[in-house]
């Protein structure tokens, strides 16, 4: 096929390089040589350059890339003992009592290692991507029950109001209140979507700025009341304006989040403490309701994404599943470098999670 061309991304674990291995591997070696110029100083033995020089060998086959800078460090070892550190000094002696041992030994511990090393990191690689399969599964999952049961809903209700003609201004004003509901509901869906496609896999490309807690919380409630008014929302932060670095739209999506679930999920909820605070180092975001709390055996896999209640199945509602929502919550707070947690109060449930303010 023209245009076709096999494609190998696997580079060569023996001839891997990186400006970073290099610089690991003489910051390793300079600070071994160092280590043995000031035992030399102190003693007049040579035995001590030998166990120094496996070691550093041993540390640049593990925080590098391949089997090239572990063998590289063997070499010079092998070389800087002979020429350095072993009598005569400063002159190369290849009849020395020992040599090929040493050379064999570094030389053996620099390919045991790399190649531990390069077997582990591929290990945790494919167990990254298996992951991220999972994830992706798991999201596929949730998406297409969240927006298939708006659009149902949507489109039966726009047949009733097609196929009856007889309704009245009444029932036809509620039927559309009602697909505007569910339209509202699928822009939710949408939105953590694009939230998520925002963030990607690279969470370092979130531009983060520093925002003033107190008005980010005034803007999400702003728009939480337009939709539930009937919900009473307090606001609570500090006297002096608490600047957090964030992306101030992922946040609010966040915050967005976790109030409509404290509406859908704590069933009874009729008022909303929304707070921010600093603790420590970190500025925490809670999110408390007086509603019927969560389920216990939930709380385990509460930000997974892939769990849904059996309620939740058995009505179809795609409303009662907060897996997406909560799941987006996570993976936007953890781009952050925070941390997300829920547990259960005497009346409510408590949503939080932490962001760092430097």
């Amino acid at each position: 096929m023209q245009g076709s061309k096999p494609r190998n991304n696997v580079s060569s674990p023996l001839l891997a390089f990186s400006w970073r291995d290099l610089a690991v591997t003489a910051g390793i070696l300079l600070c071994a040589a160092g280590l043995c110029i000031l035992l030399q100083t102190a003693d007049t033995s040579d035995g001590f350059a030998s166990p120094i020089f496996v070691l550093a060998v041993l540390l640049v086959s593990r925080f590098t890339t391949g089997y090239l800078f572990g063998l590289v460090a063997a070499v010079v070892g092998v070389v800087a003992i002979n020429y350095i550190f072993t009598f005569p000094y400063w002159a190369i002696n290849f009849t020395l009592s020992g040599y090929p041992l040493t050379f064999l030994t570094l030389l053996m511990v620099s390919v045991i290692t790399s190649a531990l090393t390069t077997k582990a990191k591929r290990q945790d690689r494919l167990l990254r991507e298996n992951e991220k399969e999972k994830m992706r599964s798991d999201l596929l999952r949730s998406v297409s029950h969240d927006i298939r049961t708006p659009l149902t809903s949507i489109v039966g209700i726009t047949s009733a109001l097609l196929d009856g003609p007889s309704l009245s201004q009444q029932e036809q004003r509620e039927l559309l209140e009602d697909a505007r509901s569910e339209a509202q509901w699928l822009i939710r869906v949408v939105e953590n979507l694009l939230s998520i496609t925002r963030i990607g896999n690279d969470p370092a490309h979130i531009s983060k700025e520093p925002e003033a807690a107190e008005e980010v919380l005034g803007e999400t409630v702003r728009k939480f009341r337009k939709r539930f008014p009937q919900v009473q929302v307090k606001v609570e932060a500090p006297e002096t304006l608490l600047f957090v670095p964030m992306d101030v739209i992922l946040i609010e999506q966040v915050l967005s989040n976790l109030l409509e679930n404290a509406v859908f999920h704590g069933k009874t909820t009729t008022q909303i403490l929304l707070s921010v605070r600093q603790d420590g180092e970190k500025a925490r975001f809670s999110v408390i309701d007086d509603g019927q709390g969560i389920e216990p055996a939930l709380l385990p896999v509460l930000f997974d994404g892939a769990w849904r209640s059996q309620e939740a199945e058995h009505r179809g509602d795609g409303r009662r599943n907060m897996g997406l929502g909560l799941s987006v919550c996570q993976a936007i707070v953890k781009a952050h470098g925070g941390t997300m947690e829920a547990t259960n109060l005497a009346d409510g449930a408590e949503f939080s999670f932490c962001l760092p303010l430097s």
